[in-house]
């Protein structure tokens, strides 16, 4: 499904992307899982845990904004790194009026996402 340029692998509950860092690679859960969660106040929230087949990174890099999350590994995992060039080449080959709507989807999910976890820390 998705052209992989390489191949990480991670041991339970070692960082694989740090909220508020910045990067554009998408990856792929490939063995094991992974879980993606927020900084709220001192104390960090799951918010999702992702299986074989799914992706995260996305965000960061359709809006071009600092990652939302932070995602750990659950056991031992292996992810693949989406090729980016490739990703871009084709990426790129949509109409821009499409690529905008994933752009603005992306930036929406993570107003709702910040959002959530500021209503959190009201509580």
């Amino acid at each position: 499904m998705f052209r992989i340029a390489s191949y990480e692998e991670f041991h339970d509950g070692q960082v694989i992307i740090q909220e508020g860092t910045h990067g554009d690679w998408i990856y792929v859960v490939e063995e094991g899982s992974v879980e993606i969660s927020k900084k709220v106040q001192n104390r960090q929230i799951v918010v999702a845990v992702l299986s074989k087949g799914e992706i995260f990174g996305e965000v960061a890099f359709i809006a071009g904004v600092p990652r939302t999350a932070t995602v750990k590994a659950v056991g031992d995992t292996k992810v693949g790194i989406v090729d980016k060039d490739y990703f871009i080449k084709e990426y790129n080959k949509l109409p821009g009026d499409l690529r905008q709507i994933f752009r603005a989807e992306a930036m929406r999910f993570k107003k709702m996402t910040d959002a959530l976890v500021a209503n959190c820390s009201d509580k």
